[in-house]
């Protein structure tokens, strides 16, 4: 009953934006990705594929686990991000979104492998660059306070954000993912399997989870530094780092359309004991990620 109740709300928000678009379509729920790998596995599932590009970006409408869904790659990193989930939601009727992908890990309580589901997501390059006072220490001019503890020059801030419900624009740093797929999330995602070997003689020290809850990250960069992993654990309280989700889930705020992210650990940002393993365990994080989004899906 729960999830009947969750997919007719979400589908009352997609019929407003059928009325809006002005389409025949049914409402769907878009499932992102930011490049090919991440979204192999469920394309090869998508059943019922039809395709439509504009700008060049390419949306495969379907059936995903008995959903109508539109699935698209946003691009890696957030202009790209927040560029194609515009475009999406212009041109669809689209009643939830859900992103599937990898991400750095920044909790050292997770391992490679495990799936991230972010309660909410921040952007953590938002801010100011100060100035080095002669005493080296750095400060944000008086009109740009911090809001958060700074990394050298780089101090993380809110930004205002306007929307249908705050058209005056608010002050934001946080962007929740939807209450209610989150509690679907918590409900429909225990028991999961996950794969632990990318090839038999790759396999992961760990079995890996899925986390439900807990904050994530997203900025313009590639993280692979061990000090910044550590400043931005202490001061976000993070679990996973990424290039997209902050972005969708800013667009998704502004837009009135319920979001929620599933992220899996390819790496460590920066935390592993040897070289960066993200092309070793890239294609078995993204297949784990799709793997929680197909039992999500058959969920709603």
């Amino acid at each position: 009953m729960a999830g009947l109740f969750i997919l007719c709300s979400l589908a009352s928000a997609g019929q407003a934006a059928e009325s809006v678009s002005g389409t025949e379509q049914p409402p769907r729920v878009a499932v992102l990705s930011a490049f090919e790998p991440e979204m192999k596995k469920l394309l090869a599932a998508t059943e019922a594929q039809e395709h439509r590009t504009v700008n060049g970006v390419r949306f495969t409408t379907g059936m995903l686990e008995g959903k109508p869904v539109v699935l698209v790659l946003s691009g890696i990193s957030i202009v790209n991000a927040a560029m194609t989930t515009q475009l999406l939601l212009d041109r669809f009727p689209v009643q939830a979104i859900v992103f599937s992908g990898i991400a750095g890990g920044i909790d050292p309580e997770l391992n490679v492998g495990d799936v991230t589901v972010p309660a909410r997501w921040g952007n953590y390059l938002e801010g100011t660059f100060a100035r080095e006072r002669p005493d080296g220490t750095y400060a944000p001019p008086p009109w740009r306070p911090a809001s958060f503890p700074n990394y050298g020059m780089i101090h993380p801030q809110e930004v205002p954000v306007r929307s249908s419900a705050h058209p005056e624009g608010e002050m934001r740093f946080w962007f929740e993912v939807d209450e209610k797929l989150l509690t679907l999330a918590r409900k429909a995602l225990v028991d999961v399997p996950l794969d632990r070997c990318a090839k038999p003689d790759s396999c992961l020290e760990e079995e890996p989870r899925v986390v439900i809850g807990g904050n994530g990250l997203t900025g313009p960069v590639f993280m692979d530094n061990a000090a910044f992993r550590t400043y931005a654990f202490k001061t976000f309280d993070a679990d996973a780092l990424d290039m997209e989700s902050g972005a969708v889930a800013m667009v998704a705020h502004a837009n009135g359309v319920p979001f929620i992210a599933f992220r899996s650990l390819s790496d460590l940002a920066g935390g592993d004991e040897g070289d960066n393993r993200i092309f070793t365990f890239m294609q078995l994080a993204a297949d784990n990620s799709a793997a929680v989004v197909r039992a999500f899906l058959r969920a709603m």
